[in-house]
């Protein structure tokens, strides 16, 4: 099968042009294919906004990690911080189907970061550029489906209400 990886780069660029109002990389990542989306919502709301997101596109939160409700349960306040690990078992068949190396990458992640002003940022990386470097067409075909999903997640979660 022959590949064309200008033509991926092109698909994956357009990708991370047409994310999410106000979605942009972010500088402090070293990762291509990040997207931060800054948002009104306060921790909590950001929070219960995804969750929600996440099943209302027929996805799953798989995992659930939050290191300042860690720390609070030790009785030490940092801001806000947790990570979503998100994903579906179709997907997950598909993508070992492709690449049982690429399954160190699932679940695929949403960051949110409260900032010093109580609003809460919305960080993930696009599924293409995560599965990218498998060099797989249906791993790349795969990731292309989730791209939409996830912004479309990112989208509803970080919208102004």
């Amino acid at each position: 099968m022959r590949r064309f990886p200008g033509a991926l780069a092109l698909v994956a660029a357009l990708f991370l042009t047409a994310g999410p109002a106000g979605a942009q990389q972010p500088a402090d990542f070293p990762y291509d294919g990040v997207i931060r989306i800054d948002t009104p919502h306060d921790f909590e709301t950001l929070w219960s906004r995804l969750e929600t997101a996440v099943g209302d596109h027929d996805m799953l939160v798989v995992t659930r990690a939050s290191a300042s409700r860690g720390a609070a349960s030790r009785g030490v306040e940092i801001a806000g911080n947790a990570i979503f690990g998100v994903y579906r078992n179709d997907f997950a068949v598909r993508m070992l189907d492709a690449s049982v190396a690429a399954g160190i990458e699932a679940p695929l992640r949403y960051y949110l970061i409260e900032g010093e002003d109580g609003t809460t940022a919305l960080v993930y990386r696009v599924p293409t550029a995560v599965f990218a470097p498998y060099g797989s067409a249906d791993l790349d075909a795969m990731a292309a489906e989730l791209d939409e999903i996830f912004a479309a997640i990112a989208e509803q979660a970080t919208a102004a209400e």
